[in-house]
């Protein structure tokens, strides 16, 4: 074995990334794209009153479960965001809140045409498949050296690290619900003279909503996970308030930023599960 020279695997790396560095123009671009898109996001909380934040979360979750009525969740919300007031957590709250938005939509703008190109295309699955099993399974410290090589520090570079670590759920469900279609039911468009678009937004999407939402759904969750990671480049929220807890070894101050973590979490899972129920058609 020591016979065997060693792969210069990390110096190929190494090459590739500074040979990626050298469209700098395009990364400032996606830079001030992204940052576009979380500065509306976090203008609009700013925006907003505390207590008509929550009077929103609280009125869009009681209108989504108007039929269940759930009022163990909507005490739950209410008690949960005044917890994060009274710590004093709310601008870190939305500033987390920004994160995961941002993260998601994209994932999921990205990820649902991929997912359908995946539903449609063998070929595409089968080369896809390996890349969002490198994915998942690769550490996610690891994705913030390319993002903090090609977009600095600050809440950018953690978007672009959740992202990649978020995306692969949305991805996989929306290729698994195109193709839990029923074969007879595609079959009957094509007898009425569908064209392929038609078929796609009148037959397998509605068809596939559940799924695609819970691969949502996960996205989410996964991108809420990340921040706690994503403050060691500088993006901010709670998760800055957990790393530099860790840093002092604060017990406290870090078990009650990491419950303001857990009751946004829980609120934003039920919230985009009422959502997947409410797109259920029924039989």
């Amino acid at each position: 074995m020591n016979n065997i020279p060693q792969l210069p695997v990390s110096s190929w790396i190494d090459k590739f990334v500074d040979w990626l560095a050298s469209f700098e123009g395009f990364f400032n671009a996606v830079t001030n794209f992204i940052g576009g898109i979380i500065n509306g996001f976090q203008w609009i909380f700013d925006l907003l009153p505390i207590w008509l934040f929550m009077l929103l979360v609280v009125g869009c979750t009681y209108w989504l479960n108007r039929k269940t009525k759930h009022w163990t969740l909507i005490g739950f919300e209410i008690v949960g965001l005044l917890y994060i007031w009274n710590q004093g957590f709310w601008r870190d709250m939305t500033q987390t809140l920004t994160l995961v938005l941002t993260s998601s939509l994209i994932a999921l703008v990205i990820g649902v045409p991929l997912g359908i190109w995946m539903g449609k295309s063998k070929v595409f699955e089968t080369i896809n498949k390996p890349i969002l099993d490198f994915m998942q399974t690769m550490p996610a410290f690891v994705y913030l050296i390319p993002a903090v090589a090609f977009f600095g520090i600050g809440m950018v570079p953690g978007v672009i690290a959740s992202v990649i670590f978020a995306m692969p759920p949305t991805i996989r469900m929306t290729n698994l619900g195109i193709r839990q279609v029923p074969a007879d039911l595609i079959e009957a468009a094509d007898s009425y003279g569908s064209t392929s678009w038609q078929k796609l937004f009148k037959v397998q999407l509605p068809l596939a909503k559940s799924t695609l939402m819970a691969g949502v759904n996960q996205s989410m969750m996964l991108s809420l996970s990340m921040v706690v990671i994503a403050s060691m480049i500088g993006a901010m929220g709670l998760g800055n308030k957990v790393y530099f807890a860790v840093g002092r070894n604060d017990a406290g101050g870090g078990f009650a930023a990491g419950l303001a973590i857990v009751i946004l979490a829980i609120i934003l899972d039920r919230i985009t599960q009422a959502i997947n129920r409410s797109k259920i058609p029924k039989s």
